[in-house]
């Protein structure tokens, strides 16, 4: 009995022993010597709180001086943000988020809606809660006029 239990603990040291001394994926290598480059390379994510300070959403990369884009703030609801763009989207999606699966969760964020503003860039909405009330608080803005942020 003694001698299975050395065995299974000199087992069990020599896997983390093992794991410990692997060297980094050469991904993982050429990122640890050069992040600058990297966070170069990606538009930078700003947190701000709503307009009225209940919740905090997400504006990503800088609107162009001027721009329509340049107006929106987050806790807009999805009529303002219209009426300032002047348009319809030229393309929205939703899909669930992971709040979808919270047990007893009542909020407005069960789904989300994104939508594309050619030239612009991509809006999220929150788009209702999981029996399709509520919704359409602005909490994401992506100032993108290349329109690559839109994922379907």
């Amino acid at each position: 009995m003694k001698h299975i239990f050395r065995i299974t603990l000199l087992a069990a040291a020599l896997a983390v022993t093992a794991c410990a001394s692997k060297s980094p994926a050469p991904q993982q290598r050429a990122q640890a010597e050069a992040p600058e480059q990297a966070a170069a390379d990606e538009p930078t994510a700003v947190t701000v709180k709503s307009r009225d300070g209940s919740y905090e959403g997400e504006i990503t990369g800088k609107a162009a001086p001027g721009s329509k884009f340049a107006k929106l703030e987050i806790g807009m609801n999805m009529e303002e943000v219209q009426t300032l763009l002047g348009h319809a989207p030229d393309r929205m999606h939703t899909y669930e988020s992971g709040k979808r699966w919270i047990p007893f969760y009542f909020g407005n964020d069960a789904r989300r809606m994104q939508a594309l503003f050619k030239g612009e860039g991509c809006l999220i909405f929150t788009d209702g809660n999981i029996w399709g009330g509520a919704g359409g608080d602005l909490i994401g803005i992506n100032n993108d006029p290349s329109g690559a942020c839109y994922k379907e």
